[in-house]
């Protein structure tokens, strides 16, 4: 197999068969010995359904179902696991990102002679606060995790084999696929590309934020070390500010008074340990999810042509 198309499905019903088309068009340009791969993440709408119908049709779409919803991530990387090709490309089926994008990755994949090539934004889609809330995120998470993530970064990309194998020796149960795209290596090689918005984004505010904390906490230990610290500098200055009440009880006879700053100190170092314990918290839960060894997918059946294989 010389490429494998690689895609996930959720609420995608409207571009599946779209995506299909163009997908083909673009691969049968490089070569006629390519697969499409569905991935449907527990999609609530008819994307299953008419991917189905694209196998029956096409005997070289494989549409794999998972059992439920894992998020986005996590089929992206159960689809890597069925690709057999000697490149693989991955891209969202939104068409957000243009399929023929492929032709550009695989042009610039023979002249750099990489094992990656990857899309970036040229200027990130959205509004004023999606920019700069996206500035912060990266910002943050490259100075907490201590390596240097690629801005604006989007799904579509073009991998070797061998980049593929190592990837998938990731088996981490709670994914943040961008931090392992960098971390796993080799030469990779970014293309700016132009993406398209197509209104409502899938991801709300809550799952934005689960990502931040997940990303974070994956990649970096600076918030644990920061709790530390943050205590060693505590207790200094108390020390220092107990000498002081001390200093001035013996030599001025200063009687210690203020029930509002005792309260004041109460409330602020109890805030701190309570959000002290919950960072603590999250770290053990990752550490729980772990250690259960759970598969981060499961899948219900795969589809390929006219036959059907239970997982």
């Amino acid at each position: 197999m010389k490429l494998s198309i690689v895609t996930t499905m959720y609420k995608s019903a409207p571009y599946v068969e779209e995506f299909h088309r163009r997908a083909s068009d673009a691969a049968s340009k490089l070569t006629g010995d390519f697969e499409i791969i569905f991935v449907n993440d527990g999609s609530p709408d008819a994307s299953l359904s008419i991917a189905i119908e694209l196998s029956k049709r096409d005997p070289r779409v494989t549409v794999v179902d998972l059992a439920r919803n894992f998020g986005h991530h996590k089929a992206m990387m159960t689809g890597l696991s069925y690709a057999r090709g000697e490149r693989i490309f991955l891209v969202d089926c939104d068409l957000e990102e243009e399929p023929e994008l492929l032709l550009d990755f695989a042009s610039r994949m023979d002249e750099w002679g990489c094992d990656v090539v990857y899309g970036v934004q040229g200027e990130r889609k959205g509004g004023f606060v999606e920019r700069i809330s996206a500035e912060i995120f990266y910002r943050a998470i490259n100075y907490l995790s201590g390596i240097e993530m690629p801005r604006n970064i989007v799904t579509a990309r073009l991998m070797s084999r061998r980049y593929v194998e190592s990837l998938l020796e990731y088996r981490e149960r709670e994914v943040f696929l961008a931090g392992i795209w960098h971390i796993t290596g080799y030469d990779q090689r970014p293309l700016v590309i132009t993406k398209h918005s197509k209104g409502t984004s899938t991801y709300d505010l809550s799952r934005k934020f689960s990502v931040i904390i997940n990303s974070v906490t994956s990649f970096s230990n600076r918030p644990l070390r920061f709790i530390f610290y943050t205590g060693i500098a505590i207790s200094f200055i108390s020390l220092l500010y107990i000498a002081k009440l001390v200093y001035s009880k013996l030599i001025y006879g200063i009687q210690v008074e203020g029930w509002t700053s005792l309260i004041v100190s109460v409330w602020l170092l109890g805030g701190m340990t309570i959000s002290f314990l919950g960072v603590i918290g999250i770290y053990l839960s990752k550490i729980f999810l772990e250690v259960k060894a759970r598969p981060y997918s499961t899948v219900r059946a795969v589809y390929e042509g006219r036959k059907r294989k239970n997982a």
